[in-house]
C-alpha cells in the first residue's frame, strides 16, 4: 500500500495543497492548524514533520510555534514542490522514510504528522520508532482518517468515498481520480485494522502518555496526540 500511494501521490505536488482543500470542503487548513495546535514547542526547538509532502505542516508550525521543523518525506517529488514554496531558514527538508528515520534517539523537541499512520507496515514498530527521537515530555500530534460511527455518517462518507470522492477527482485529473478511488479503501482497511480506542493503546505501548483523540469532523478525521514518557 505505501509503495501504490507513493506512486499516486508523486506527481500531484504542484496541486495537491489545492485540491485538498478542495475535496476535504474547505476543511484541510483547519485540520493542520489544529494538529500543529497540539504540539508544545517554542522558538528554540526542533519539531520533526513526517510525511511533510508540500510542506504545509512545516510552515503551519513555524507561523504557530516560531520553532525550526525537519521535514520528512520518502517522496522526492514531494519534497521538490516543498523546496519551491518554503522561502525560510527555519524549515529544513530530508528525503527519508517514516520507518527508518536516520535521526539519534531523542534529537526532537516535538512531531507532527498527517496521513502517515495506514500507511506503516508495522503501526506499533512505526510508533515506537517516532517515540525514539522525541525527548522525553515532547509531544507528538497525527492526523489521519478513520471510517465515521453510526449508520447515517458511515452511509453517507461510503457515498463520498465510493461515488463522490472519484468523480470529484476525475473532474480535477486523471491522477486525482485515481487517488480518490484508492483513498476510500486504505481508509476503510486501517479504521478495521486499528479503530481510535485501539490506537490509543497502541500510542501508550509504543511509550506515549496523556494520549487523546478528537475527532474534527463528520467524514472521520480525527487528531491524535500524547506526550513522550
Amino acid at each position: 500500500m505505501e509503495t501504490r500511494a507513493r506512486e499516486l501521490f508523486a506527481p500531484l505536488g504542484p496541486s495537491y495543497d489545492r485540491y485538498a482543500r478542495l475535496l476535504s470542503f474547505g476543511q484541510d487548513p483547519r485540520w493542520r492548524r489544529f494538529l500543529v495546535s497540539r504540539v508544545q514547542a517554542g522558538a528554540r526547538d526542533v519539531v520533526l514533520d513526517l510525511a511533510t509532502g508540500t510542506g504545509a505542516i512545516a510552515l503551519e508550525l513555524v507561523r504557530q510555534k516560531g520553532c525550526s521543523v525537519v521535514g520528512v518525506d520518502q517522496s522526492p517529488e514531494m519534497l521538490a514542490e516543498a523546496g519551491r514554496r518554503i522561502e525560510t531558514d527555519r524549515v529544513r527538508l530530508v528525503q527519508a522514510s517514516a520507518e527508518e528515520l536516520p535521526f539519534e534517539d531523542e534529537s526532537f523537541d516535538g512531531l507532527t504528522a498527517a496521513y502517515l499512520l495506514r500507511y506503516l507496515s508495522d503501526l506499533p514498530a512505526g510508533l515506537s520508532g517516532l517515540a525514539r527521537v522525541l525527548r522525553p515530555g515532547a509531544t507528538a500530534s497525527l492526523l489521519d482518517f478513520g471510517v465515521p460511527p453510526g449508520p447515517a455518517t458511515r452511509a453517507l462518507w461510503n457515498f463520498y468515498v465510493d461515488v463522490g470522492l472519484p468523480a470529484l477527482g476525475r473532474v480535477i485529473s486523471p491522477g486525482w481520480h485515481e487517488v480518490g478511488r484508492f483513498l476510500g479503501g486504505s481508509i476503510r482497511e486501517f479504521d478495521e485494522r486499528w479503530p481510535v480506542p485501539r490506537l490509543l493503546d497502541a500510542f501508550r505501548e509504543a511509550g506515549f502518555e496523556d494520549v487523546r483523540a478528537r475527532r474534527l469532523s463528520l467524514g472521520g478525521c480525527t487528531v491524535l496526540w500524547g506526550r513522550r514518557a
